[in-house]
């Protein structure tokens, strides 16, 4: 197989200005929704881009947990080598690729970390090997082999047995509020249709057309 033969014709929407919310949380919970209902899989799958203080980017999967006026949400390690990225520079990029709908959703912004209070009401919500692993594992740490996160494991679990399992302080939620979301619908003869929306003064939102 060439690889640079592999090609898709996009074909099944369109995306104009007078389709749009004018304020781009409302657009993503539209097509949030939208790819909930077509049964998109791990539909709030997202790549998390970020960058050192040095400028060297980095990019993974994680999954978003919440989003309302104030931003994005997702949780993990604040020790980890994202959680050391972003204490160094707290500006990061989403990006949303549901195929099955020929949509992608670009969102960048400044972060933040959660309110201890939110951080502990979504641990404790998880299931309880989550929690055990969030202790047991020093994310993004090398370790010298896959039976020493094992037997770490076991150890934290036997720790806790009959108590409650707390929220370890290394651990918890940021929230990426947005500066700019842009919506990408796929289109014929990769003439796609891309809409910008940009923060403006006094909360406002300024939408653009941009070219594919």
């Amino acid at each position: 197989m060439n690889i640079a033969d592999i090609r898709k014709e996009y074909k099944q929407r369109v995306l104009l200005e007078s389709d749009l919310a004018p304020d781009p949380i409302q657009q993503f919970r539209r097509w949030f929704d939208e790819a909930v209902a077509a049964g998109v899989e791990e539909v709030n799958a997202m790549t998390l881009a970020t960058a050192s203080a040095e400028g060297v980017p980095d990019g993974r999967i994680v999954l978003l947990k919440g989003f309302d006026t104030n931003g994005f949400v997702f949780f993990t390690n604040y020790s980890s080598a994202k959680g050391t990225q972003l204490e160094e520079n707290p500006r990061a990029c989403l990006v949303f690729f549901w195929a099955p709908l020929e949509r992608q959703v670009r969102i960048t912004g400044l972060v933040s970390k959660t309110s201890a209070e939110e951080s502990t009401a979504y641990y404790n919500s998880r299931p309880v090997s989550s929690r055990i692993g969030a202790w047991a594992s020093p994310q993004s740490s090398v370790i010298a082999r896959r039976e020493w996160l094992e037997s770490n494991e076991q150890k934290i679990a036997a720790s806790f047995e009959g108590k409650e399992i707390e929220r370890p302080a290394h651990w918890g939620g940021y929230c990426v509020k947005p500066v700019s979301i842009e919506f990408w619908q796929g289109r014929a003869s990769r003439l796609h249709d891309r809409i910008l929306y940009s923060a403006a003064e006094g909360g406002s939102w300024k939408m653009e057309r941009l070219a594919p």
